[in-house]
């Protein structure tokens, strides 16, 4: 669950936007999840922490109800030093873990409310080979504006 945290907080990191994690108390957890991380991200307009990722350690909650079990293989080889075809332990259910990268709607309006300012919204770097190479998006496009950037968008396609 670590690995999967941490890879959430290295793309919030990257987008320039404030979060904290948050571990979930039991008494909040459903049925399936034994524990729970979220990453809830800083929202200025309402001056609020919202939950954009949510982590969890299902142990074989799901794997039962899917039928996900594994099998060992034998500890040690016979005395001949071979082991049987298919000889095993036994099997048992695996355990699972689950995790959000992003809530993508949720994201957008966070980047949007962190980054604004009063003449537009300034574009995250690496978001920024996604939106052709703009840096920053006016609230108010002048109609040649606009003209330059469907040129530059087409040509961009081509």
């Amino acid at each position: 669950m670590g690995e999967m945290i941490g890879i959430a907080e290295e793309f919030y990191t990257s987008l320039n936007i404030p979060y904290r994690v948050v571990s979930v108390v039991s008494g909040a957890l459903n049925d399936a999840a034994a524990r729970k991380y979220d990453i809830e991200a800083w929202f200025p307009a309402s001056q609020a922490y919202r939950e954009l990722v949510s982590c969890s350690n299902c142990t074989d909650y799901q794997a039962r109800n899917l039928g996900i079990r594994i099998r060992e293989p034998m500890a040690a080889p016979s005395s001949s030093g071979h082991q049987p075809a298919g000889a095993h332990k036994g099997s048992h259910y695996v355990h699972m873990v689950n995790s959000t990268l992003t809530a993508s709607q949720r994201t957008l309006c966070c980047v949007i409310e962190n980054h604004q300012e009063q003449e537009g919204v300034r574009i995250p770097e690496p978001l920024r080979p996604f939106m052709m190479g703009m840096d920053f998006i006016p609230y108010r496009v002048a109609a040649n504006s606009v003209k330059k950037f469907a040129a530059q968008a087409l040509r961009g396609l081509h």
